[in-house]
């Protein structure tokens, strides 16, 4: 049942519709003030009204029945508690009937929803600052997916540039290709790493010929470059697999070379393109913002020219309904200067292109040694806190089967879940002890719950006790608390694609986790008897199923035993 829509179709204020006061109706901080609440504040101008007469005229008018137990009026807040034996009935029959899809829904049908993310460099180090936007986004390609929307991932390659002249002058000079292909992006990291360091005027000409020879198509110089980016590619694959990524465009810097010169000459036909010391700009002063350069005073196009292009081709071949970048937040100005440069163009979608921004990810641990110098590598970072999980666990359950398998588990869940677990704006400071506290606010602490709970039902299963659905009972309070908690999960899937904000999940999953332990302590489960241990069973089936699927949905992967 859908608690909120019943309590609003009960509920009459003139002028507002039900839609509206159900999007009103919150659930309290305080579990003494009821289930759910409705402000009556927004009401007050309108009717004329104190919100403490409101509220105290709508309780008047609501009789409890065998949904809502009880309706007062506090402080102008209108406040209702329902029925615990049927809220209890209800959300454990549903997520007993929905099982994985629990918390999916058809919100998004017929809709695409574009995500830029990772947005990898080819033949550069995929490092930590890479973390973010890659489990963000990986986040929410697969929350939209979960609420119906078609997501289109897209990772848009850092593969045109300079740089690649220059590493081609530095392979043809020290490379070999047996050593590179064995070494793979390392090996081409140190290639271009030497180039900066050793390169003289010769080696510098010679990198600007083979861009130019890229760029004229020449076929050796091609070649060379889609070898290095198959490589590169080969290897970030190997991440994207351990972090549960996956994409389905590829299309990047390079593939909008020929897609922007209709762009150019449709800013020029509108007048918005103007020359500025030889550069041609969009003038964005009007707008408080500095100039958005188009083209350089050379004619070579910037980083605006192909962010242009690409979220025509993007609108063009997708239809979308939004499209989000999900890229660092000192990128602000210049997707405020895109957007806003389509909105002169006419481009009426461009308020469905959104910068769904993020802090920045640190190491604690500072004097972590790598092989690239001040490059930190998140495969490093990755191994490591595997190898930190592995003790751990050797530590707390020396027996445990199949242990490299849960230590990737964790290891890898800690570090996606240290830029997953706070609002994405924040900058974070990893430590990889506090990532792997099993008593802190961590996916450790929620991977472990839910072993926990799959204890008790293999349990169970061992005795054979069956876990059916679950009887009419009314809930005690530690049940009916986590029974709450339970029933908020598919509204707050929507309120993280609402605010692009994965952290709301992270959030939900470690109250769902800390409100079943409490329950776990305080209420006996298999030693109980009759339906009340059936209803217990249930209640642990349902928690499971539950932080799976949040779990799921943050690319967390959850072990049956730690």
């Amino acid at each position: 049942m859908d608690y909120r829509q019943y309590l609003a179709e009960r509920i009459h204020v003139d002028g507002v519709s039900t839609d509206e006061v159900a999007s009103l109706i919150a659930v309290p901080p305080d579990p003494a003030m009821g289930d759910y609440a409705l402000p009556c504040f927004r009401f007050a101008k309108a009717l004329r009204k104190s919100p403490v007469a409101i509220a105290q005229e709508l309780a008047a008018s609501i009789a409890p029945d065998g949904t809502i137990a009880e309706v007062t009026a506090v402080n102008g807040y209108l406040n209702f508690k329902v029925n615990k034996a049927g809220l209890a009935k209800d959300v454990l029959a549903r997520i007993s009937r929905e099982g994985e899809r629990y918390g999916a829904s058809d919100l998004g049908a017929g809709r695409v929803v574009c995500i830029d993310y990772s947005s990898v460099n080819i033949a550069k180090p995929f490092h930590i600052g890479h973390l973010s936007t890659t489990v963000i986004g990986g986040a929410l390609y697969r929350i939209f997916n979960f609420l119906g929307f078609r997501a289109v991932g897209i990772n848009h390659l850092g593969d045109y540039g300079t740089q690649f002249g220059k590493l081609i002058a530095a392979y043809k000079k020290w490379g070999n290709r047996e050593e590179v292909e064995k070494g793979g992006i390392h090996a081409i990291n140190d290639l271009y790493v030497r180039f900066n360091n050793e390169a003289d005027e010769q080696m510098q000409a010679e990198a600007r010929e083979y861009f130019r020879l890229i760029e004229s198509g020449d076929r050796e110089a091609n070649e060379l470059f889609d070898w290095f980016k198959s490589l590169t590619l080969a290897y970030v694959q190997t991440i994207y697999d351990r972090l549960h990524i996956t994409f389905d465009s590829y299309a990047g810097e390079r593939f909008y070379t020929d897609k922007m010169a209709p762009v150019v000459e449709e800013l020029r036909e509108k007048g918005l393109l103007k020359e500025s010391e030889g550069a041609q700009i969009v003038d964005l002063e009007p707008y408080g913002m500095p100039p958005c350069l188009i083209l350089r005073s050379d004619g070579a196009s910037l980083y605006a020219t192909r962010d242009l292009a690409a979220a025509i081709y993007r609108h063009d071949t997708y239809h979308f309904y939004k499209c989000l970048y999900v890229v660092a937040y000192q990128q602000n100005l210049h997707f405020r200067q895109v957007f806003k440069v389509l909105e002169l163009m006419g481009k009426e979608w461009a308020k469905d292109l959104v910068h769904v921004a993020y802090g920045m990810v640190s190491l604690e641990d500072g004097a972590m040694s790598t092989r690239k110098g001040k490059v930190v590598w998140l495969e490093d970072v990755l191994s490591r806190c595997v190898e930190k999980a592995r003790a751990v666990l050797e530590e707390k359950n020396p027996d445990l089967e199949n242990k490299e398998k849960v230590a990737e588990l964790v290891g890898v869940g800690a570090v996606a879940f240290g830029a997953l677990c706070n609002n994405k704006i924040k900058d974070i400071t990893f430590s990889y002890d506090r990532a792997l506290n099993f008593d802190g606010e961590t996916s450790v602490y929620l991977q472990y719950t839910c072993a926990r709970a799959s204890s008790v039902l293999a349990k169970a299963e061992a005795e054979g006790i069956a876990v059916d659905e679950a009887p009419d009972l009314a809930p005690c309070d530690a049940e009916a608390e986590l029974i709450k908690q339970l029933a908020l999960f598919p509204e707050t899937v929507v309120q993280a694609a609402e605010k692009y904000e994965p952290s709301l999940i992270s959030r939900f999953c470690l109250d769902t986790a800390k409100l079943f332990n409490k329950f776990y302590l305080e209420c006996k489960i298999l030693q109980a008897e009759g339906d009340v241990r059936s209803f217990r069973l249930a209640l642990t089936k349902a928690t499971l199923t539950t932080l799976k699927n949040g779990l799921g949905l943050l690319g967390i992967g959850v072990p049956e035993k730690m």
